[in-house]
């Protein structure tokens, strides 16, 4: 199968989901896939009133419920892995989570915005996804 011919939901589907799930994340209460989590600016020109395009997480990574520790921001193959990583920082900084991953289903690209690791950027192989006791003790 040729993944550049997958769209990035296809890409989600069949590679980053199952990744995550192997490393031990629980899919009922801890991943959530396509999170919105604002509206959208509300721009007002004269009378005419809109509402800009809404923000939407690929995936937001939750070890307990109610406490959020990490993003995915995927895209499709025919972007490299890290292509996601800028989305996910600006995605991060506005939900105050410390982890960010970035994927196209060949790996992640890995940032801890805590600056406790000794990396901040780190590429990660698609079948080394951390655990949640990993991410927690990272934290």
């Amino acid at each position: 199968m040729d993944k550049r011919l997958l769209n990035e939901r296809d890409i989600c589907t069949k590679f980053i989901t199952p990744a995550v799930r192997r490393a031990g994340w629980d899919e009922m209460t801890q991943i959530r896939e396509e999170v919105r989590f604002t509206n959208g600016r509300i721009i007002v020109r004269g009378k005419l009133v809109t509402r800009g395009k809404g923000k939407r997480a690929d995936y937001i990574l939750y070890y307990k419920p109610n406490i959020p520790i990490a993003i995915i921001e995927a895209k499709d193959n025919n972007h490299s892995v890290g292509d996601g990583l800028q989305q996910g920082l600006e995605y991060a900084d506005t939900l105050d989570i410390p982890f960010v991953f970035s994927s196209n289903g060949d790996g992640f690209v890995f940032h801890d915005r805590t600056g406790l690791s000794t990396e901040k950027e780190a590429d990660i192989a698609l079948d080394a996804f951390p655990s949640p006791a990993e991410l927690w003790a990272r934290y």
